[in-house]
């Protein structure tokens, strides 16, 4: 597993996954409209004590979820065990606020699709990809062809506290 101190984007179809630290977030705003409030709630509002539960920011286009948990599925073979995902309506960009949390992560072009739920946003992937660590004050954002796998443990198991904001996708090329 890598733990991220530095930028890092992994570039395809325009677009990226972003892993980054909250103290350089602003510099994404110029992304997308969406992405800007997205980042004035990570950055503004007092993520460590707002209850758990959602925040509508614009309506269903931007809302934000502050959740805790612990991490799961550690050691050999984690990404055999868990479920991918992927979504096609929304960007997510998750925001560790304390603890340590590993993401897997593959292009979804590389890991084989299930049955598209559209009321839910979700697909369900089957297949390989990297574990990323996301360390306190660390963030990701997940395109529609970012297949991800949050809650992995890094070593034991532990407790984390998370924002993921739900952005809407709007990409110019489906017309």
């Amino acid at each position: 597993m890598i733990e991220y101190f530095r930028p890092i984007h992994t570039h395809r179809r325009g677009g990226s996954v972003i892993i980054d630290q909250l103290s350089r977030a602003a510099q994404y705003r110029c992304l997308s409209p969406h992405i800007s409030k997205a980042i004035d709630f990570i950055t503004r509002a007092d993520v460590e004590t707002l209850a758990c539960g959602e925040y509508e920011l614009d309506g269903r286009s931007v809302y934000g979820i502050v959740q805790e948990y612990d991490t799961i599925l550690s050691g050999e073979n984690q990404l055999s065990r868990g479920t991918w995902e992927a979504h096609r309506k929304y960007i997510d960009l998750q925001l560790v606020v304390s603890g340590r949390e590993g993401i897997g992560w593959a292009d979804i072009s590389t890991l084989a699709a299930g049955d598209y739920n559209s009321q839910q946003d979700f697909m369900p992937l089957v297949g390989d990809g990297h574990v990323l660590t996301l360390v306190a004050g660390s963030f990701m954002l997940l395109y529609p062809w970012d297949g991800h796998m949050p809650r992995l443990a890094v070593g034991e198991p532990e407790h984390v506290r998370k924002v993921v904001v739900k952005i809407t996708y709007e990409d110019s090329s489906r017309g």
